[in-house]
C-alpha cells in the first residue's frame, strides 16, 4: 500500500519488541485499534507497516536488507517503548530505529516539521507501554538529542507498571488515563504531522536541538546553582554555626531550642539502623509540632552521627540550641530498648534534666508509636512547655496500625534520604519499592503515598518538565495521602510545590502555610514560601520574613547555602551592602573561595560595574572548574568575544552531562558563538533557546512565571532581527509588578538588544523596569527601617 505522500512506502511504520507482544499480543491489539481509529480519522487510507515476527533474534552486526530499507521510507516512526526496547543489542533499536533516524534526518522533510498550528513535532512519535528506567531514557534522549514525548498507554498502581489495556479502570490509574482516549490521542496525533508534513512549507526544514541532548548547569535563578535532577533538593540546604545578628526576633515568648541527635544503633544486628532512625525521626517530628520549640532540622544534625562526635556543649554552641536530646535503641527480634535523656547547656556547661530507658515487645504499631509519644511530652513536660490539644491530638496520632506496613515504610524512608544525600539510584529504586511494598498491605496508610510522591517527584522534575502531565502522578498520590490523613504536613508541602511547578502561586501559598500550621519547624515550608514570595509574587519583604524564620532551623556546613540565598534577596532588591553581609557570613563557614566571587561578582553586574563583575567571576572559574559563571558577565561588557566563546564551550559540555534542562543560557550560547563567526552552531543554540522558551511558556513553567522566558525570546528575537516578534514579547514581559536589580541592569546592556536599543517603545520599557525596581526597594526599605535593621 503506498503512503499519502509521493517517494514514501509507508504512512506509519510500527516498530516494537517480540517480547512486549508474547504474553497477551497487546502490540497486535494496539496495532489492530490504532488502523480502526485511523479509518474514522482520515478520509484515505492510512498505510501502517507491522511485521508480526520482528527480528529480535538477529544480532546487530546483521546487515539491514534493501527490503527494509524501503519500508524505513514513512513520513511517521512509531516506537512502542517499553522495559526492553531501548537496547543496543536488539535488532528494533539498531537497525529500525537508529536507521530511521540516519534516513529521515537526510529526507527531504527532515526529523522535525512545522505544524499547522505553528508548533514543532518530531517524526519519530513513541508509544509507551512501560516508564522506562533512567538509563534507557538517558539512551533514548541521547540518540534522539530530545526529551522522550508520545502518548502514554502506562496502568500504574503501587507496585504496578505495565501497558494500558481496554479493561483497565480509569480511576484506579494513578496515570488518570483511558485507553480508548489514548488511541483516539494517537490516531490525532498522526493526523497532526502529516497535515504538517502535506503543507509545503514544512519542506524546509526545522534546525533544532536534535543531535545533542540539552542539559544546563545554571538553575532558574542567576547566581544561584541548582542541584541536577531534583526539584526538592534546594530543601538539602543543611546547616551552620554562622548566625546574622541584625535580624529583630519575632515578638513574644522566646521559643526554646533543641536538636534531636542521631541516636546511636546498639542492636548486634546491624540491618537495625533503619528501624532505630525511624524512631528517632518520630521523636523529632513530634517535637517539632509544638510551637513553644525551635526544633533544627534532620539534615542539620545528621553531621553528628558518629559515635566520636564533639562533646555536647560544642555541639549545642554549633547548633545555637540550649538543648539537647541524644539516644540509643537496641532490637532484638521484636524486643526493642531505647534510652533517651535531655540534656540543658549553658556557658559551655552541660545538666542532664531528664532521662528514659522504654523496654517494649513490639507487637503492633502502638507499641512504637507510644513510647515515642511519651518521649515527646515527658521533654515538653521537663522544660515547661505548653501543649495546646491541637498539638496532643497530632502527636498521639497513630498514622499506621499495620506493623510490618510501618517497618516497610521505616525502610523506605531511610533509603530515601540516602537518596537525598548521594543521589544513589540504587537508593532511589529501593526507596520505591519499600513505598510500594508498605502500600500493598496497608492501602490506606497515608505516610507511604506522600512518600513515594516526594520521591517521584526528586526523580521526575526534569525528565517531565515540558510533559503536559508534569508531575501529575505526585500529585495524585499526595491527594491520596490527604484524603486518608488531613493533619499531614509532608502532604500539604508537596501539594504546594505541584501548584508553585505548574504556576499556581497563590495555592502553593496556602499549602505551605497549612503545612506550616501543623508543623511551625518545618524548615523545607519556609524556605520555599519564601522563593515563592520574592522571586514570583515579588513580596520582598514577606519572602525575607520567611527565608530568616528558615534560617533559625538549619545549622552546620551547609547553612551558607541558605545565607547566600537570603543574600541574593536583599541583592535583588538594591540593598548590596546587606547582600554582602550575608555573604561574608556564608563564606565564614565554608570557606567556598569560588561561590563568594561569584556573588561578589553579581553585586557588581547589578551596580553596572561589568568590568569589575567579569574579573570577579573569572576568579571564581581560575579556583573551581566546576564553578561556570554565567556567559552574561562576558558578553555584556564589550572586548571578551573569544572569552565569552571559550566560556560557551565550557558550559556546552557541562550541559551535556547535567540531568537539566539548558533554560536560560542557550541565547548567550548562540550569542557568544556567533561573535567569533561559528554562524551554524549559532543558530542552532538560538532555535534550541525559542524552543525551550515557548514550551515553557505554553506550560507555565517556572522561568515563564519570572517572565525570564518571554525576555529571552524577546533578546533573541533582536538578535535575529525581528523587531516584530521582540517587541511582542517584551510586552508580555512587561506584565509584571517588579524587577530584580540585576535585570534591570542588564536589560540596559545587553547586547542582544543593540538593534532596537535607541527606539522610543524600548526606552520607555526600560523606563517602566526602572520605576517598579524603585517602587519595591523604597518598599523594603520602610520595613527595614521600622525594624531597625539599616
Amino acid at each position: 500500500m503506498a503512503s499519502l505522500i509521493h517517494g514514501f512506502e509507508y504512512d506509519i511504520f510500527i516498530s516494537y519488541s517480540q517480547r512486549d507482544n508474547k504474553y497477551d499480543g497487546w502490540v497486535t491489539e494496539f496495532v489492530n485499534n490504532l488502523k480502526r481509529e485511523l479509518e474514522s480519522t482520515f478520509k484515505e487510507e492510512v498505510s501502517v507497516y507491522f511485521d508480526v515476527n520482528p527480528h529480535d533474534g538477529l544480532q546487530v552486526t546483521h546487515d539491514m536488507d534493501a527490503s527494509l530499507k524501503d519500508k524505513l521510507k514513512c513520513l511517521i516512526f512509531m516506537p512502542v517503548i517499553s522495559r526492553t526496547y531501548c537496547d543496543p543489542g536488539s535488532f528494533a533499536w539498531e537497525r529500525e530505529f537508529k536507521s530511521f533516524i540516519k534516513q529521515a534526518s537526510g529526507d527531504r522533510f527532515g526529523l522535525r516539521i512545522n505544524l499547522p498550528g505553528g508548533n514543532v513535532a518530531n517524526r519519530i512519535f513513541p508509544v509507551k507501554i512501560h516508564d522506562p528506567d533512567a538509563a534507557d531514557l538517558r539512551l533514548y534522549e541521547q540518540t534522539t538529542g530530545g526529551v522522550l514525548r508520545g502518548v502514554d498507554f502506562v496502568y500504574r498502581e503501587p507496585g504496578v507498571n505495565r501497558p494500558l489495556t481496554t479493561e483497565d479502570d480509569e480511576a484506579k490509574n494513578l496515570n488518570n488515563i483511558s485507553y480508548r482516549n489514548q488511541i483516539n490521542k494517537t490516531a490525532n496525533g498522526i493526523k497532526e504531522i502529516i497535515a504538517g508534513l502535506r503543507n509545503p512549507y514544512s519542506a524546509k526544514k526545522v534546525k533544532s536541538a536534535d543531535n545533542i541532548i540539552e542539559k544546563p548547569f545554571h538553575g532558574k535563578s542567576p547566581g544561584t546553582k541548582i542541584i541536577a535532577g531534583s526539584l526538592i533538593l534546594l530543601a538539602l540546604l543543611t546547616a551552620g554555626y554562622f548566625i546574622i545578628t541584625n535580624f529583630p526576633k519575632s515578638p513574644g515568648k522566646s521559643k526554646k531550642s533543641i536538636a534531636v541527635l542521631p541516636f546511636f544503633d546498639d542492636s548486634p544486628d546491624a540491618g537495625s539502623t533503619y528501624f532505630v532512625n525511624g524512631v528517632m525521626d518520630e521523636i523529632l517530628t513530634d517535637l517539632q509540632k509544638i510551637k513553644e520549640f525551635r526544633i533544627i532540622s534532620r539534615t542539620s544534625v545528621e553531621q553528628y552521627r558518629d559515635r566520636n562526635r564533639p562533646v555536647i556543649p560544642k555541639i549545642a554552641q554549633e547548633l545555637n540550641v540550649e538543648y539537647i536530646v541524644e539516644g540509643s535503641g537496641q532490637k532484638l527480634g521484636n524486643r526493642f530498648v531505647l534510652r533517651v535523656q535531655l540534656i540543658a547547656v549553658k556557658r559551655n556547661t552541660e545538666n542532664h534534666l531528664w532521662a528514659e530507658s522504654y523496654e517494649q515487645e513490639i507487637v503492633n504499631t502502638a507499641d512504637i508509636f507510644r513510647i515515642q509519644n511519651e518521649v515527646a511530652q515527658a521533654i515538653a513536660a521537663e522544660l515547661k512547655a505548653t501543649i495546646t490539644p491541637e498539638e496532643k491530638k497530632l502527636i498521639e496520632k497513630v498514622p499506621v496500625v499495620n506493623l510490618a506496613a510501618y517497618d516497610l515504610y521505616m525502610k523506605a524512608e531511610d533509603y530515601h534520604k540516602n537518596f537525598q544525600l548521594t543521589q544513589n539510584l540504587d537508593s532511589y529504586q529501593k526507596s520505591v519499592a519499600y513505598y510500594q511494598a508498605a502500600l500493598e498491605i496497608d492501602s490506606t496508610f497515608a505516610r507511604a503515598y506522600s512518600g513515594l510522591a516526594f520521591t517521584f517527584g526528586e526523580r521526575a522534575y526534569w525528565e517531565s518538565f515540558f510533559n503536559e502531565s508534569f508531575l501529575d502522578t505526585c500529585y495524585k498520590l499526595v491527594n491520596i495521602a490527604l484524603s486518608l490523613d488531613d493533619q499531614l504536613e509532608e502532604g500539604y508541602f508537596l501539594k504546594g510545590m505541584y501548584h508553585w511547578a505548574n504556576g499556581r502561586l497563590e495555592e502553593a501559598v496556602n499549602d505551605f502555610d497549612r503545612a506550616l500550621s501543623i508543623n511551625p519547624n518545618y524548615f523545607n515550608a519556609y524556605f520555599y514560601k519564601g522563593r515563592t514570595l520574592t522571586l514570583l509574587l515579588h513580596d520582598y519583604v514577606k519572602g525575607i520574613e520567611n527565608y530568616h524564620e528558615a534560617s533559625l532551623l538549619i545549622r552546620g556546613e551547609e547553612r551558607s547555602s541558605l545565607l547566600r540565598v537570603i543574600g541574593n534577596a536583599y541583592r535583588d532588591v538594591g540593598f548590596t551592602d546587606e547582600a554582602g553581609k550575608y555573604y561574608q557570613g556564608a563564606f565564614v563557614i565554608d570557606n567556598n573561595k569560588a561561590l563568594n566571587f561569584n556573588s561578589l561578582a553579581w553585586i557588581e553586574f547589578s551596580l553596572e560595574n561589568f568590568e569589575e563583575a567579569l574579573k570577579l567571576a573569572r576568579k571564581a572559574d581560575e579556583i573551581d572548574s566546576t564553578n561556570l559563571s554565567d556567559l552574561m558577565f562576558y558578553s555584556v561588557p564589550p572586548g571578551h568575544d573569544i572569552g565569552a566563546y571559550l566560556q560557551a564551550e565550557k558550559l556546552v559540555r557541562m550541559f551535556n552531562k547535567s540531568g537539566t534542562l539548558n533554560l536560560v543560557q542557550s541565547h548567550r550560547i548562540g550569542y557568544a558563538f556567533h561573535q567569533v563567526g561559528k554562524i551554524d552552531e549559532a543558530k542552532y543554540y538560538f532555535d534550541q533557546q525559542i524552543r525551550y522558551s515557548e514550551e515553557s511558556i505554553k506550560l507555565s513553567r517556572d522561568n515563564a512565571q519570572r517572565k525570564a522566558a518571554q525576555y529571552d525570546l524577546a533578546a533573541t528575537y533582536a538578535f535575529l532581527g525581528d523587531k516584530v516578534k521582540s517587541f511582542q514579547y517584551l510586552e508580555e514581559f512587561e506584565k509584571t509588578d517588579f524587577y530584580q536589580l540585576w535585570w534591570v541592569s542588564l536589560a540596559k546592556h545587553d547586547p542582544l538588544f543593540s538593534s532596537i536599543r535607541n527606539e522610543e517603545q524600548f526606552r520607555k520599557i526600560l523606563e517602566n523596569m526602572q520605576a517598579k525596581y524603585q517602587a519595591e526597594h523604597v518598599r523594603v526599605k520602610k520595613w527595614l527601617e521600622e525594624k531597625g535593621m539599616l
